[in-house]
């Protein structure tokens, strides 16, 4: 458990994971989760955070392909994909239990209904391994939307765990202000932000060096922990985006395209970040020191105008219709005398 020097304020050690999914085996990529989860734990992590979609991989084709050469990858990827109630995401809520940690893992989330269909998810699942929730990402990014439906507002939730007050964003919704507010409106301390890396972002965008913006945005106007994990690019992923398109290989092998680290609530980078390799970064938090910098700006309480501003979100789950069935008939024998 979390070392408490508060009644509501642990210190922790966090780990961020940057590595590659065993592209497009579900199975393979969750026993590589699991090996890695034993892993953190084993070094103290009381909280492990994986990147996004790392179950079972990122589109990339959608960057490099036309839609309709694409088509084919969506339905591998499709396949490859898991539902929150299935065995894969139990097997990894097993991991968490048996190793007394917190773990936030990106999945392609199946819709229960609609075939092919798919939400870029993550999962936070709690330390006794009980899945405390699902945040499927608001808005896809860009070529992204050619893959994934968005979520809706139900999600955006701040989760109690040993480490402190938990939320979670995937990769550019760390740009969106209104959906970080909303977090931090929760109360929450300690964020997760999970990426992917992309070499194949416009040659004078530098995705390792837009990751560290956000996160030292969150946290220096939030007054929080930002924990940062980001996938790899392994050699089996450049190899299949490349096959038939040599051209591919390149774009594919731009370096700084992906950072892994933890930035604390002064905006400070906590030891040194993880670039483009694969690896775990450890981090030691201690959430006492969210306290001090809020008395410079507390953006949600006292460096605020709620008389002037107001923030309403929508947390109803969406679905695609809404059945409302005849209410069925009363059996006089089953009514109940006055």
């Amino acid at each position: 458990m979390s070392e408490v020097t508060g009644p509501f304020l642990p210190r922790s050690r966090v780990a961020a994971v940057q590595a590659a999914p065993v592209f497009l085996d579900v199975g393979a990529t969750v026993d590589k989760a699991r090996a890695l989860i034993a892993e953190a734990a084993g070094n103290g992590a009381q909280l492990v955070a994986f990147p996004e979609v790392f179950v079972a991989a990122y589109p990339y084709w959608n960057w490099l392909m036309t839609p309709i050469e694409g088509a084919e990858w969506h339905e591998q990827l499709y396949r490859a994909s898991v539902r929150a109630e299935g065995p894969e995401v139990a097997a990894l809520c097993d991991a968490a239990r048996d190793h007394g940690c917190t773990v936030v893992i990106g999945i392609n989330e199946r819709d229960p209904v609609s075939v092919g269909t798919l939400y870029n998810t993550n999962l936070i699942i709690g330390a006794d391994g009980s899945l405390l929730g699902r945040h499927r990402k608001l808005v896809p990014t860009w070529a992204e939307k050619l893959s994934w439906a968005g979520g809706d507002g139900s999600s955006i939730r701040v989760y109690d765990t040993p480490v402190g007050p938990l939320g979670t964003l995937a990769c550019g919704e760390n740009t969106n202000t209104l959906a970080r507010f909303a977090l931090l409106s929760q109360g929450e301390l300690v964020h997760v932000a999970n990426y992917i890396a992309l070499p194949v972002a416009p040659a004078s965008y530098n995705m390792a060096e837009a990751i560290k913006i956000r996160a030292t945005a969150h946290s220096f106007e939030g007054k929080v922990f930002t924990i940062v994990a980001c996938s790899a690019l392994s050699a089996e992923i450049v190899a299949a985006m490349s096959d038939g398109r040599p051209q591919n290989r390149d774009l594919l092998s731009r370096p700084n395209s992906a950072w892994s680290g933890v930035i604390d609530p002064h905006g400070n980078l906590v030891g040194e970040p993880l670039i483009d390799d694969e690896g775990i970064i450890y981090a030691d938090i201690d959430l006492g020191e969210c306290i001090r910098p809020k008395l410079m700006h507390d953006i949600i309480g006292g460096y605020n105008r709620f008389d002037i501003f107001n923030l309403t979100v929508d947390r109803t789950p969406r679905a695609s219709a809404q059945f409302v069935d005849a209410p069925q008939p009363v059996d006089p024998d089953q009514e109940t005398p006055p």
